[in-house]
């Protein structure tokens, strides 16, 4: 069963933009903190940008200041707003949903190229 549905990756240029979304349930949004995730090839998987059910932010140091990360309640979804990207950003993206005490839910993952 796929509780978490990602979409937006694609192939970007260096300095391009793109947006991610992820779409879940309404049970699962609110009572969850939404993050983005990424791994690059032969990397580990790195937090890129999380965001509580309050609102409140935090995002890797480099990522800052270009990713922005959001959540709608009306469509039960979170997004990245991803731009200057380059090719450091390459990698798998994946969406998560977590709450202390409960298993952290993962997506599939959608791949972000930045290459010209």
């Amino acid at each position: 069963q796929v509780q978490l549905v990602e979409s937006g990756g694609g192939l970007v240029q260096p300095g391009g933009s793109l947006r991610l979304s992820c779409a879940t349930s309404g049970p699962i949004f609110r009572s969850r903190t939404m993050g983005w995730y990424r791994q690059a090839p032969g990397k580990r998987r790195e937090m890129v940008a999380t965001i509580t059910t309050d609102g409140a932010t935090n995002y890797a140091d480099s990522v800052n200041g270009r990713f922005i990360i959001s959540r709608d309640y009306a469509k039960n979804t979170v997004y990245l707003q991803m731009n200057s990207l380059n090719s450091d950003d390459t990698a798998v993206y994946y969406c998560n949903a977590d709450r202390r005490y409960y298993s952290s839910i993962w997506g599939q993952g959608t791949q972000v190229t930045v290459s010209s």
